[in-house]
């Protein structure tokens, strides 16, 4: 939980000149840094939402440091909306700022949702691994992602809930049986939301991860 560790409220900037609020947990002994971002802003979506702060929480106690942030227009961060586009920019923000804080780590991403489909449009050298939470692979269209992420060679984890109202985990194997180096695992019971599978889906990016860092 994040009563066991300091969390600290921070700024990032984007390059386009936006400051954006994050917060972060650095675990003592951090193995490993995780950019967490949440679903759809226009859909009540910021870095509260459900996912989003079960990882924040649950995460440092598996020894990975963790930050999350609001996209633009979200909470007090600045900017509007712009349909994954500039929210692009705002998930390099925060890598940015990840890797000033725990220059040494491997760097991970995993996204929710909207947070999801926009950091498989990021191909930031710095990521080790994708990790996505119920990618609907479509807020972005699908050719872009399968062009993005699906062509680089890095691992990415699909996180698909068996019962997601918006992409089954048949329709994202299916979508992407094309993409490098990428594995879609179907967390039974779930909907969209994982409510009740929280556990589960840290769970699931803890043990991808430590089979990254034993590479």
């Amino acid at each position: 939980m994040t009563d066991d560790f300091a969390t600290r409220s921070l700024r990032t900037t984007t390059s386009d000149g936006l400051s954006l609020e994050a917060e972060l947990i650095v675990p003592d002994g951090a193995r490993a840094a995780v950019v967490l971002c949440h679903p759809h802003p226009q859909q009540g979506g910021n870095m509260t939402s459900l996912v989003t702060s079960e990882l924040f929480r649950s995460l440092p106690s598996s020894g990975l440091a963790a930050l999350r942030f609001n996209f633009r227009g979200v909470g007090t961060s600045e900017g509007t909306h712009e349909f994954g586009i500039g929210e692009a920019l705002d998930i390099v923000a925060a890598i940015d700022t990840m890797s000033v804080e725990c220059p040494t780590l491997p760097l991970f991403v995993s996204g929710w949702s909207f947070g999801a489909d926009t950091s498989l449009s990021v191909l930031d050298p710095r990521i080790t691994a994708w990790l996505a939470c119920a990618p609907p692979l479509r807020v972005l269209p699908l050719e872009d992602l399968s062009a993005a992420a699906g062509a680089d060679p890095r691992p990415k984890l699909l996180i698909v809930p068996e019962h997601d109202q918006f992409r089954d985990p048949e329709s994202a194997i299916e979508a992407t049986a094309a993409w490098l180096n990428t594995e879609v695992v179907a967390v039974a019971g779930a909907d969209h939301f994982f409510v009740g599978r929280t556990d589960k889906v840290a769970a699931l990016i803890v043990t991808s991860i430590d089979a990254q860092l034993a590479l």
